[in-house]
């Protein structure tokens, strides 16, 4: 027997349709409010496994639902979470909270649900840590954004001479800037290492205009990625920590090319090692929206593929994977050039990023299953001769050339 949960901040709806007795035709319908204080949902746990209550369905709404869903599962039951997308009421009927637990009540008993990929519990743990790291490393940014526009509408130059306006010259420099120093000789003399070659455009770039206000500004700033900078390390120690159980997945990430440390950290915490909940390769890339999107109509296709949006972090992981292994001596690195050539760098990463995608599932898979690189050259040894040959012959042809093949000596 199903029962579902219409969630919110405060409350929680419940609905359970109990079988009809002898000489019933219909079911029993109990619809009940709950408070979301742990208490309540405690009770509301006991009550359902009293009724006989099975599975428990429930739709993704904001982060309303992890308390909910955690202390179901807890309790024995089998919590489903669900996409809104799939549970919509039918246009123009009327919406209350009753209403979503009564017909997601009926939805359910259809079979008409499917459940949303949730993680174990150590894999949430990991999942937190490595989420809030790329968070963090965003408002890094987005700070060290704010600094450099900060220096431009000073007409402090210092980021078009430098290439790391972060380095430890540079550092240096803005650290005697807030410190009061606005001599441009004396700041371009804080140069270090290869920035020495360009003391006399540092001298330039420093004759702006800075002035109290700014080094105010720079000051909280900088103070504001130095934090940063030392709670991402702390992260790091517990993502370290908490991926200890799964070492020899992490290594076995780690071979892929483009894949390092914080790479192999961020993917395992979000597709998790057991692989039995996507039964091919081609699900998980479905699931991760990194398989090409499918509309048909009286036998024709429409639209252009587009893959859709899934999920935000496993996506940016597999982006920043796609790009690095693009630079490499690998098959993937002659994958990423071979497409970007013919279709641009974006369709390149997502192809890659499937690709990586592939290789995952095996790997996770199958523990015994190693990764072997096929070789940057793989497609040329698999090219049929003849068709190389043609292709050659069609493309001089097009330029106005006439073409007779002579074979070697």
């Amino acid at each position: 027997m199903a029962c579902p949960l219409a969630i919110g901040k405060a409350e929680v709806v419940c609905c359970v349709r109990i079988p009809a007795e002898a000489g019933r035709k219909k079911r029993l319908q109990e619809v009940s409010t709950h408070s979301t204080m742990t208490r309540a949902l405690t009770e509301l746990a006991n009550h359902l496994v009293e009724l006989g209550v099975e599975r428990v369905v429930m739709e993704a709404t904001s982060d309303y639902w992890k308390p909910v869903f955690y202390l179901l599962e807890a309790h024995g039951l089998d919590p489903w979470l669900v996409n809104a997308r799939d549970v919509k009421h039918l246009p123009g009927r009327p919406k209350t909270d009753v209403l979503d637990a009564v017909w997601l009540c009926k939805v359910a008993e259809r079979q008409m649900l499917r459940p949303s990929f949730v993680p174990p519990w150590p894999i949430r743990r990991l999942r937190d840590l490595t989420r809030y790291r790329t968070d963090l490393v965003g408002a890094r940014t987005a700070e060290k954004n704010r600094v450099e526009k900060l220096l431009e509408s000073a007409c402090i130059k210092l980021s078009v001479v430098a290439s790391d306006l972060f380095g430890v010259s540079g550092r240096a420099m803005m650290d005697a800037l807030i410190a009061g120093e606005r001599d441009p000789k004396v700041l371009a003399q804080l140069a270090r290492s290869r920035m020495r070659v360009k003391i006399a455009r540092l001298e330039e770039a420093f004759n702006g205009h800075f002035d109290n206000h700014h080094a105010f500004l720079l000051a909280r700033m900088l103070g504001r990625i130095d934090a940063i900078d030392t709670d991402i390390a702390a992260v790091d120690e517990q993502i370290e920590a908490q991926l200890a159980p799964f070492g020899s997945a992490a290594a076995r990430l780690d071979e892929i090319p483009g894949i390092g440390p914080v790479a192999a950290a961020a993917i395992l915490a979000e597709v998790g090692v057991d692989m039995s909940r996507f039964p091919t390769a081609g699900h998980l890339c479905s699931w991760a929206k990194f398989s090409p999107g499918i509309s048909s109509s009286a036998g024709k296709s429409k639209g252009n593929g587009a893959t859709g949006h899934g999920n935000r972090y496993l996506a940016r992981a597999l982006g920043e994977v796609a790009v690095v292994a693009g630079r490499t001596d690998t098959f993937l690195g002659a994958r990423y050039r071979r497409i970007a050539r013919r279709r641009g760098k974006k369709r390149a990463i997502v192809a890659v990023g499937r690709s990586i995608l592939v290789i995952v599932w095996h790997l996770f898979s199958d523990d015994h299953t190693t990764f072997h690189d096929l070789g940057p050259d793989h497609y040329s040894r698999h090219i049929n001769p003849d068709t190389k040959k043609r292709n050659h012959i069609r493309q001089l042809e097009a330029l106005g050339y006439t073409v007779t093949l002579t074979p070697a000596a």
